[in-house]
């Protein structure tokens, strides 16, 4: 199976995907002005994301439904799965969330392709 991860910030607008994801809920590392400039593909801004409490339950649950997900598509023959994350302004949290994901998808045996759509977008 084929999966294709992605980041997004909603004030760009919204992504369509199979399955899309709001992280706005997530602590927001841009408000953590050492931490602001940086993308989520940094350790130190994925850490602040990854080690949070609701960081934590979110991605028990979502690992949970893609496990399940992934299982069924391919058990119909469906070799194309797309994901979308969003946050305020895709840099930090989905960014993050997109990455850890793609890693861990990966270590399942899956092919994963994962973007930033708004990454490089001013950091503010």
């Amino acid at each position: 199976m084929h999966i294709t991860l992605f980041s997004f910030g909603f004030k760009y607008g919204y992504a369509e995907a199979d399955y899309v994801f709001d992280l706005r809920f997530l602590p927001n590392p841009y408000w953590d002005l050492a931490l602001r400039p940086y993308p989520g593909t940094d350790a130190r801004v994925a850490s602040y994301v990854l080690n949070h409490p609701e960081t934590i339950e979110f991605l028990a649950l979502v690992q949970a439904l893609l496990t399940f997900v992934c299982v069924a598509l391919q058990a119909g023959k469906r070799q194309e799965l797309s994901i979308a994350f969003g946050c305020t302004g895709g840099r930090h949290r989905s960014v993050a969330i997109s990455e850890h994901l793609a890693a861990w998808l990966r270590q399942k045996g899956y092919q994963v392709v994962c973007t930033h759509r708004d990454m490089m977008q001013e950091a503010g």
